[in-house]
Protein backbone atom coordinates (compact mmCIF):
# COMPACT_ATOMS: atom_id res chain seq x y z
CA UNK A 1 0.00 0.00 0.00
CA UNK A 2 1.58 3.26 -1.09
CA UNK A 3 1.53 6.39 1.04
CA UNK A 4 -0.41 8.18 -1.65
CA UNK A 5 -2.08 10.60 0.76
CA UNK A 6 0.90 11.54 2.92
CA UNK A 7 0.56 15.15 4.01
CA UNK A 8 -3.19 15.23 3.32
CA UNK A 9 -5.76 15.87 6.03
CA UNK A 10 -9.18 14.36 5.36
CA UNK A 11 -12.42 14.40 7.37
CA UNK A 12 -14.80 11.45 6.97
CA UNK A 13 -18.36 11.50 8.28
CA UNK A 14 -20.25 8.34 9.17
CA UNK A 15 -16.96 6.82 10.26
CA UNK A 16 -18.36 4.48 12.90
CA UNK A 17 -19.38 1.78 10.46
CA UNK A 18 -19.70 0.51 6.90
CA UNK A 19 -18.11 2.51 4.10
CA UNK A 20 -17.06 5.37 6.39
CA UNK A 21 -15.21 3.04 8.74
CA UNK A 22 -13.44 1.19 5.93
CA UNK A 23 -12.50 4.43 4.20
CA UNK A 24 -11.04 5.93 7.38
CA UNK A 25 -8.78 2.93 7.90
CA UNK A 26 -7.76 2.81 4.24
CA UNK A 27 -6.90 6.51 4.00
CA UNK A 28 -4.83 6.33 7.18
CA UNK A 29 -2.98 3.28 5.84
CA UNK A 30 -2.09 5.36 2.78
CA UNK A 31 -0.56 8.15 4.81
CA UNK A 32 -3.42 10.58 5.42
CA UNK A 33 -4.25 12.20 8.73
CA UNK A 34 -7.92 11.31 9.08
CA UNK A 35 -10.53 12.97 11.26
CA UNK A 36 -13.22 10.38 11.87
CA UNK A 37 -16.61 11.97 12.54
CA UNK A 38 -19.77 10.34 13.85
CA UNK A 39 -22.48 11.09 16.40
CA UNK A 40 -20.45 9.85 19.35
CA UNK A 41 -16.75 9.29 19.88
CA UNK A 42 -17.58 6.05 21.73
CA UNK A 43 -18.99 4.53 18.54
CA UNK A 44 -15.53 4.91 16.97
CA UNK A 45 -13.42 3.56 19.84
CA UNK A 46 -11.97 0.80 17.63
CA UNK A 47 -10.85 3.36 15.05
CA UNK A 48 -9.07 5.45 17.64
CA UNK A 49 -7.13 2.39 18.77
CA UNK A 50 -6.30 1.10 15.30
CA UNK A 51 -3.97 3.84 14.03
CA UNK A 52 -3.80 6.49 16.76
CA UNK A 53 -1.01 8.39 15.03
CA UNK A 54 -3.15 9.02 11.95
CA UNK A 55 -6.79 8.71 13.08
CA UNK A 56 -8.52 10.95 15.58
CA UNK A 57 -12.21 10.65 16.44
CA UNK A 58 -14.58 13.55 16.92
CA UNK A 59 -18.25 13.55 17.89
CA UNK A 60 -20.27 15.41 15.27
CA UNK A 61 -23.97 15.49 14.47
CA UNK A 62 -24.03 16.34 10.76
CA UNK A 63 -27.64 17.50 10.99
CA UNK A 64 -26.65 20.17 13.53
CA UNK A 65 -25.05 23.39 12.29
CA UNK A 66 -23.80 24.11 15.81
CA UNK A 67 -22.09 20.72 16.09
CA UNK A 68 -20.41 21.13 12.70
CA UNK A 69 -19.20 24.64 13.49
CA UNK A 70 -17.66 23.43 16.73
CA UNK A 71 -15.84 20.52 15.06
CA UNK A 72 -14.48 22.64 12.22
CA UNK A 73 -13.26 25.18 14.76
CA UNK A 74 -11.51 22.46 16.74
CA UNK A 75 -9.84 20.95 13.66
CA UNK A 76 -8.48 24.29 12.54
CA UNK A 77 -7.39 25.51 15.97
CA UNK A 78 -3.79 26.64 15.71
CA UNK A 79 -3.60 25.96 11.99
CA UNK A 80 -1.49 28.34 9.97
CA UNK A 81 -3.53 30.51 7.61
CA UNK A 82 -1.38 29.20 4.73
CA UNK A 83 -1.86 25.53 5.64
CA UNK A 84 -3.76 23.40 3.10
CA UNK A 85 -7.43 22.86 3.78
CA UNK A 86 -8.89 19.67 5.19
CA UNK A 87 -10.55 17.60 2.46
CA UNK A 88 -13.97 16.07 3.12
CA UNK A 89 -15.87 12.87 2.46
CA UNK A 90 -19.59 13.00 3.25
CA UNK A 91 -20.34 9.38 4.08
CA UNK A 92 -22.97 9.70 6.84
CA UNK A 93 -26.33 8.27 5.83
CA UNK A 94 -29.45 6.63 7.18
CA UNK A 95 -32.45 4.94 5.58
CA UNK A 96 -36.02 5.03 6.84
CA UNK A 97 -37.95 2.04 8.11
CA UNK A 98 -39.80 0.06 5.46
CA UNK A 99 -42.97 2.14 5.24
CA UNK A 100 -45.34 3.18 2.48
CA UNK A 101 -44.99 6.81 1.44
CA UNK A 102 -48.58 7.57 2.37
CA UNK A 103 -47.94 6.34 5.92
CA UNK A 104 -44.51 7.89 6.52
CA UNK A 105 -44.39 10.19 9.56
CA UNK A 106 -43.01 13.63 8.78
CA UNK A 107 -40.34 13.28 11.46
CA UNK A 108 -39.00 10.14 9.76
CA UNK A 109 -38.77 12.01 6.44
CA UNK A 110 -37.04 14.91 8.18
CA UNK A 111 -34.53 12.61 9.90
CA UNK A 112 -33.45 11.02 6.60
CA UNK A 113 -33.18 14.38 4.87
CA UNK A 114 -31.39 15.87 7.87
CA UNK A 115 -28.52 13.39 7.74
CA UNK A 116 -28.30 12.44 4.06
CA UNK A 117 -28.87 15.80 2.37
CA UNK A 118 -28.95 18.71 4.81
CA UNK A 119 -25.99 17.25 6.68
CA UNK A 120 -23.95 16.88 3.51
CA UNK A 121 -24.70 20.48 2.56
CA UNK A 122 -23.84 21.88 5.99
CA UNK A 123 -20.60 19.90 6.11
CA UNK A 124 -19.65 20.94 2.58
CA UNK A 125 -20.45 24.55 3.39
CA UNK A 126 -18.37 24.63 6.58
CA UNK A 127 -15.37 22.79 5.17
CA UNK A 128 -15.78 24.43 1.76
CA UNK A 129 -15.37 27.90 3.24
CA UNK A 130 -11.93 26.90 4.48
CA UNK A 131 -11.04 25.31 1.14
CA UNK A 132 -12.03 28.46 -0.71
CA UNK A 133 -10.00 30.59 1.69
CA UNK A 134 -6.93 28.31 1.53
CA UNK A 135 -6.58 27.79 -2.20
CA UNK A 136 -8.69 24.71 -2.89
CA UNK A 137 -9.53 21.21 -1.79
CA UNK A 138 -11.60 18.13 -2.57
CA UNK A 139 -15.04 16.98 -1.47
CA UNK A 140 -16.45 13.54 -2.26
CA UNK A 141 -20.09 12.77 -1.47
CA UNK A 142 -21.11 9.13 -1.03
CA UNK A 143 -24.45 9.10 -2.79
CA UNK A 144 -26.22 5.98 -4.11
CA UNK A 145 -27.44 4.35 -7.28
CA UNK A 146 -30.84 5.08 -5.71
CA UNK A 147 -30.27 8.70 -6.63
CA UNK A 148 -30.72 7.94 -10.32
CA UNK A 149 -32.66 4.68 -10.33
CA UNK A 150 -35.58 4.34 -7.94
CA UNK A 151 -34.95 1.31 -5.74
CA UNK A 152 -38.10 0.47 -3.81
CA UNK A 153 -38.03 -3.31 -3.68
CA UNK A 154 -38.06 -5.24 -1.44
CA UNK A 155 -37.74 -2.28 0.94
CA UNK A 156 -39.71 0.90 0.31
CA UNK A 157 -37.45 3.93 0.73
CA UNK A 158 -39.04 7.04 -0.72
CA UNK A 159 -37.15 9.43 1.59
CA UNK A 160 -33.76 7.78 1.04
CA UNK A 161 -34.15 7.77 -2.75
CA UNK A 162 -35.15 11.42 -2.74
CA UNK A 163 -32.30 12.45 -0.45
CA UNK A 164 -29.69 10.66 -2.57
CA UNK A 165 -31.04 12.23 -5.76
CA UNK A 166 -30.67 15.56 -4.00
CA UNK A 167 -27.14 14.71 -2.92
CA UNK A 168 -26.11 13.94 -6.49
CA UNK A 169 -27.63 17.25 -7.60
CA UNK A 170 -25.86 19.06 -4.75
CA UNK A 171 -22.59 17.56 -5.98
CA UNK A 172 -23.07 18.99 -9.46
CA UNK A 173 -24.26 22.36 -8.15
CA UNK A 174 -21.26 22.82 -5.86
CA UNK A 175 -18.91 21.62 -8.59
CA UNK A 176 -20.12 24.33 -10.94
CA UNK A 177 -19.94 27.03 -8.27
CA UNK A 178 -16.68 26.07 -6.56
CA UNK A 179 -14.71 24.32 -9.31
CA UNK A 180 -13.44 27.58 -10.85
CA UNK A 181 -12.21 28.54 -7.37
CA UNK A 182 -10.13 25.41 -6.84
CA UNK A 183 -12.54 23.13 -4.97
CA UNK A 184 -13.31 19.84 -6.71
CA UNK A 185 -16.66 18.31 -5.75
CA UNK A 186 -17.50 14.79 -6.93
CA UNK A 187 -19.59 11.82 -5.84
CA UNK A 188 -19.51 8.03 -5.70
CA UNK A 189 -22.83 6.21 -6.08
CA UNK A 190 -22.55 2.64 -4.77
CA UNK A 191 -24.95 -0.18 -5.40
CA UNK A 192 -25.47 -2.91 -2.80
CA UNK A 193 -22.40 -3.20 -0.58
CA UNK A 194 -21.27 -5.98 1.75
CA UNK A 195 -21.59 -4.08 5.03
CA UNK A 196 -22.53 -5.39 8.49
CA UNK A 197 -25.86 -3.56 8.21
CA UNK A 198 -26.76 -5.22 4.92
CA UNK A 199 -25.55 -8.58 6.20
CA UNK A 200 -28.33 -8.48 8.79
CA UNK A 201 -31.00 -8.13 6.10
CA UNK A 202 -30.85 -11.68 4.75
CA UNK A 203 -34.53 -11.66 3.73
CA UNK A 204 -33.79 -8.90 1.21
CA UNK A 205 -30.66 -10.32 -0.41
CA UNK A 206 -32.34 -12.30 -3.20
CA UNK A 207 -34.32 -9.27 -4.33
CA UNK A 208 -31.26 -7.04 -4.21
CA UNK A 209 -29.02 -9.36 -6.19
CA UNK A 210 -31.60 -10.41 -8.78
CA UNK A 211 -31.05 -7.26 -10.78
CA UNK A 212 -27.29 -6.95 -10.29
CA UNK A 213 -25.38 -8.03 -13.40
CA UNK A 214 -22.35 -9.26 -11.44
CA UNK A 215 -24.61 -11.23 -9.10
CA UNK A 216 -22.91 -10.20 -5.87
CA UNK A 217 -22.50 -7.39 -3.37
CA UNK A 218 -19.71 -4.85 -3.75
CA UNK A 219 -16.73 -5.38 -1.47
CA UNK A 220 -16.03 -2.40 0.75
CA UNK A 221 -12.61 -2.00 -0.86
CA UNK A 222 -14.26 -1.52 -4.26
CA UNK A 223 -16.16 1.48 -2.91
CA UNK A 224 -13.32 3.00 -0.90
CA UNK A 225 -11.06 2.72 -3.97
CA UNK A 226 -13.55 4.78 -5.98
CA UNK A 227 -13.67 7.46 -3.28
CA UNK A 228 -9.88 7.52 -3.01
CA UNK A 229 -9.56 7.93 -6.76
CA UNK A 230 -11.72 11.06 -6.70
CA UNK A 231 -9.76 12.44 -3.74
CA UNK A 232 -6.46 11.79 -5.48
CA UNK A 233 -4.70 14.48 -7.49
CA UNK A 234 -4.75 12.06 -10.43
CA UNK A 235 -8.49 12.78 -10.63
CA UNK A 236 -7.77 16.49 -10.88
CA UNK A 237 -9.86 16.84 -14.05
CA UNK A 238 -12.95 15.27 -12.47
CA UNK A 239 -15.47 17.97 -11.64
CA UNK A 240 -19.07 17.09 -10.77
CA UNK A 241 -18.45 13.44 -11.61
CA UNK A 242 -20.91 10.94 -10.12
CA UNK A 243 -19.05 7.63 -10.28
CA UNK A 244 -21.53 4.74 -10.39
CA UNK A 245 -20.25 1.55 -8.74
CA UNK A 246 -23.30 -0.71 -8.84
CA UNK A 247 -22.21 -4.03 -10.36
CA UNK A 248 -24.30 -3.31 -13.44
CA UNK A 249 -27.60 -2.87 -11.57
CA UNK A 250 -28.45 0.21 -13.63
CA UNK A 251 -28.15 -1.82 -16.84
CA UNK A 252 -31.16 -3.99 -16.08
Amino acid sequence: MTDRFTGRRIAVTGAAGGIGHALTVSLASRGATVYALDRTAESMSDLAAEQPARISTHACDVSSEESITAVVGDLYTGADAEAPAIDLVNCAGIVEDDVAAEDMPADQWDAVMGVNLRGAFLMSQAFGREMLARGGGAIVNVSSMSGTRIVNHPQRQCAYNTAKAGLSALTRSLAVEWGPRGVRVNAVSPGYVDTPLNARKQHMHAGWLEGTVLGRFAHLREITAAVEYLLDDDAGYCCGTDLLVDGGYSLR
